[in-house]
């Protein structure tokens, strides 16, 4: 079938969905928070799984948490699948994640609203604790959707406010009886937000993503000595504040230096005693490295166990890191990638191939079964942030985008 005869998404129906959940969490500054498994992520959910029930979708939960809803509820056939997560970072916005769930569920609600007959089902996924702010690492339950992390480790997860993941999911309510890994879909595709400034910039509607960057997450604990502000000079320091400082621009030059895709960012610092007249004795900070390219990610992490093992012996201090996360680059489907550019085209938007800088649930299902992903630019490339918006057009042309994908991999006819 012609995507030009598919028929037509509710831009004011998204909408309407994507303001309701931002009221859960809302953060009063047009922000959300949402942390994975809080109770404003139990309420988040239960009132994705609401709207999934009044579009009579079967609704199943699984171990970790994920929700899958699948349309016709009867169906058992390996559906196409939409989604993404709804938890957000502390500061985060009201689209990233949101926009995939809920315009999934607006591409069931308008095939079935049609009439039309699929040659397979549809399903729309929430998955857990994607952005990784609460429990690590990022993608935790598409990751254990697919395999790729023992169940039982997972659910052992103790997340930076001293939680274990399995029994918040448990007090939620939302530790479910279905199996993960899960059934294996026939494909996946996934809406969202750029999260950056490309597309914006060069005045281009729809992405057709064609991977996603590998990732590599450290914890760096740095242990020197605590002493007098004042009295002890600079040459008699093991000052492990300094050495976090040090290490941060020590991973910024080395990004730069670089260059092609490789970025570097150091997220989270904290001193022990984190006092103003005290030299810190301990500092804990994280690395967070990305390349496109698996063997140019690999040498900056190279470069980076260098570096520390000089600063150590420069410094007088200790240094211990912990892997938070190693994901390698992912590169999508080939055939999706096509599809999501031509249905771009044949829509009349203007449409331009690109790698995602973020990670996305999206690179996980990749591991099991085609894949791709839609993207829509974000204003100023701003997100994690209250002030993260795309305009309504983009929004609208990115639903209809994935509308017109998913009628052709389900056989709309």
């Amino acid at each position: 079938m012609s995507v030009l005869h598919a028929p037509t998404i509710d831009l004011d129906r998204l909408l309407w969905r994507i303001g309701a959940l931002a009221a859960i969490g809302d953060t009063g500054d047009g922000g959300a928070c949402r942390l994975a498994l809080t109770d404003d992520d139990r309420v988040g959910r239960e009132l994705v799984a609401a709207w999934m029930d009044e579009l009579d979708m079967r609704v199943e939960v699984d171990a970790i948490g994920n929700i899958r809803g699948t349309w016709p509820a009867e169906a058992q056939d390996p559906p196409v699948m939409m989604g993404s997560h709804i938890d957000t970072v502390r500061t985060g916005g009201i689209l990233d994640g949101n926009l995939g769930v809920l315009a999934g569920l607006e591409v069931v609600e308008t095939i079935a609203a049609s009439g039309r007959s699929i040659e397979r089902p549809l399903c729309v996924a929430v998955f857990t604790d994607e952005e990784g702010a609460r429990y690590p690492p990022d993608m935790l339950g598409s990751l254990a959707f697919v395999g790729g992390i023992d169940l039982e480790a997972a659910l052992g997860t103790v997340g930076i406010d001293g939680s274990v993941l399995g029994e918040e999911l448990d007090r939620i309510g939302f530790a479910g009886a279905f199996p993960c890994p899960g059934p294996v879909p026939h494909s996946y595709v996934e809406l969202h937000i750029e999260q950056g400034p490309v597309l914006e910039a060069d005045g281009i509607t729809i992405g057709a993503v064609t991977g996603v960057q590998g990732i590599s997450w450290q914890e760096v604990v740095i242990r020197g000595q605590s002493n007098h502000a004042g009295t002890t000079p600079m040459s008699h320091r093991h000052d492990a504040g300094y050495a976090a400082g040090a290490v941060t621009t020590f991973v910024r030059d080395m990004a730069l230096e670089m260059g092609g895709s490789q970025v570097a960012t150091v997220g989270r610092i904290s001193l022990i005693p984190d006092l103003v007249n005290v030299v810190a004795n301990t500092a804990t900070l994280t690395v967070d490295l990305r390349n496109t390219d698996g063997p140019s990610l690999a040498e900056a992490e190279r470069r980076l166990s260098g570096f520390l093992d000089e600063l150590a012996q420069a410094e007088g201090v200790t240094i211990e890191t912990r892997s938070l996360a190693e994901f390698d680059p992912v590169d999508f489907d080939p055939d999706i990638v096509d599809l999501v550019e031509r249905t771009a085209g044949a829509l009349g938007h203007t449409v331009s191939r690109m790698p995602s800088g973020a990670g996305h649930d999206a690179q996980m299902l990749a591991r099991v079964c085609p894949t791709g992903m839609v993207f829509v630019p974000s204003i100023a490339g701003i997100s994690h942030n209250p002030a993260e918006a795309t305009d309504r057009d983009d929004l609208g042309a990115g639903a209809a985008v994935l509308l017109g994908v998913v009628s052709e991999l389900v056989g709309l006819r």
